[in-house]
């Protein structure tokens, strides 16, 4: 019975959050059960070294600044003027409104590391825009809703904040590793969405030249207005990671003060928003850190009670290639998409598939990086769907469940296919890292 026990604990935990358990509650109470079975007495001091391994993680501490750039911004007056600047150059294209609403969503992405801020922030700016001149409501849901997960696989991202000490692999290395990845997506993201509006005009129509149209200097003049401030506060972030001149908690820090700066710049701060974000900020972070903490319980317990073993003999049994394993592996992910938020799969699976997969020869970053793309499908997937249900939350009453669904399954065969060149092609994450942190 004992050699099942890991078994056990995976089946209890899955039958809690079913049940309606809040995640971080499932996985400490289930570890306390099997942890009194394997410890006995000694459980609490298990747990309270769990506990302070949590609390002295340095790396950790970059959630909260990470959050707080992400909920000061969403008040900053950044998406209203990127949202101007970003159209006035696409919205003459087939399907401009869309094609800027991608490109704006990216820029937000880099500029905030919060998922569901961006898609939320943007998809009130772009929906009204877009329904005004009849775009097709399937494309603009899928446009929203991917756009709007771009979080997940554009850096910084608070997923790789959580990501990198449970997989035991760098923030610094996750955060310039996924540049490229993220770039490609949003490459496709626009290459589809420009094809399907030139294929189908109807989808996605040119906007005339209005009568108050600026003249190019004034574009350049908008642009630079809205696109300068988060230029450099993206660099400030990023830039400092891949120069070496700061580690991520650091650039975090950095990132933090810069979001002050630019509310300050778009005249927006006020002390009362700032007491908003903060309290934002800690409940976000009480979350994330609850979680963690329970994730971090629950695979100690596990091992401890045989769960590298049990693994181990039932890869063994498969008798799976190494490709074979990987596929398997971003496959039972990629499922549990379908029923699970990111930060459950990422602290049930990871402790997990990090030891096969490095059993197996694969390189943990490239590895990480593909389970990201798999974590950004699940924002897509139903029944789940987090990134549905914040443009539910958002979308005018016009705009049905089903346009919703419809409109982002193109999208998640971009997702994949972009896994499917990362796989193909693994320097398209470790390049950028080996040249600028000397990674190996």
């Amino acid at each position: 019975m004992s050699e099942y026990l890991p078994l056990f604990m995976l089946l209890t935990m899955f039958v809690l959050i079913f049940l309606g358990v809040q995640v971080a509650f499932a996985l400490s109470g289930t570890a306390l059960i099997f942890g009194y079975l394997v410890f006995q007495g000694a459980v609490i001091f298990q747990f309270m070294e769990k506990i302070e391994d949590i609390a002295s993680n340095f790396v950790l501490a970059a959630v909260p600044l990470f959050v707080f750039m992400g909920t000061m911004l969403e008040r900053s007056g950044i998406a209203e003027a990127l949202f101007e600047a970003v159209h006035l150059w696409t919205r003459r294209l087939p399907g401009g409104l869309a094609l800027g609403t991608v490109i704006m969503c990216v820029i937000f992405a880099a500029s905030t590391g919060v998922i569901g801020a961006t898609e939320t922030v943007v998809g009130l700016l772009a929906i009204p825009v877009m329904l005004k001149y009849a775009y097709s409501k399937p494309l603009i849901c899928g446009t929203i809703c991917a756009g709007g997960s771009l979080g997940t696989i554009i850096p910084p991202s608070v997923v790789v904040v959580v990501l990198g000490p449970v997989a035991d692999v760098s923030v610094g290395d996750l955060l310039v590793g996924m540049i490229f990845p993220g770039l490609i997506m949003a490459g496709l993201y626009v290459l589809y969405i420009f094809l399907v509006c030139v294929i189908r005009p109807s989808f996605g129509r040119r906007i005339p030249p209005s009568a108050d149209e600026p003249s190019l200097v004034r574009r350049l003049q908008i642009t630079l207005h809205a696109l300068v401030p988060p230029l450099c506060m993206i660099f400030a972030v990023l830039g400092s990671i891949m120069f070496g001149w700061a580690a991520p908690t650091e650039a975090a820090a950095l990132g933090a003060l810069g979001a002050i700066l630019l509310t300050l710049f778009y005249r927006k701060f006020s002390l009362a928003m700032l007491a908003d974000s903060v309290l934002k900020t800690l409940r976000i972070t009480s979350m994330i850190m609850g979680i963690l903490l329970g994730g971090t319980i629950f695979t100690g317990v596990f091992f401890a009670g045989g769960g590298i073993t049990l693994t181990n003999n039932f890869v063994t049994y498969l008798d799976l290639h190494a490709w074979g394993l990987l596929f398997l592996l971003l496959g039972l992910a990629f499922l549990a998409g379908f029923v699970l938020d990111w930060i459950s799969i990422l602290l049930i699976f990871i402790p997990i598939f990090m030891p096969l997969v490095k059993g197996a020869g694969f390189n943990p970053v490239w590895f990480c990086i593909l389970f990201l793309i798999i974590i950004q499908t699940s924002y897509l997937t139903p029944p789940l769907a987090p990134a549905i249900f914040y443009l539910r939350g958002i979308a005018p009453p016009s705009i049905t469940l089903m346009d919703m669904y419809k409109g982002v399954v193109p999208f998640i065969v971009l997702q994949l296919i972009t896994l499917t060149v990362i796989m193909l092609f693994p320097q398209t994450v470790l390049w950028l890292p080996t040249k600028l942190l000397g990674f190996n």
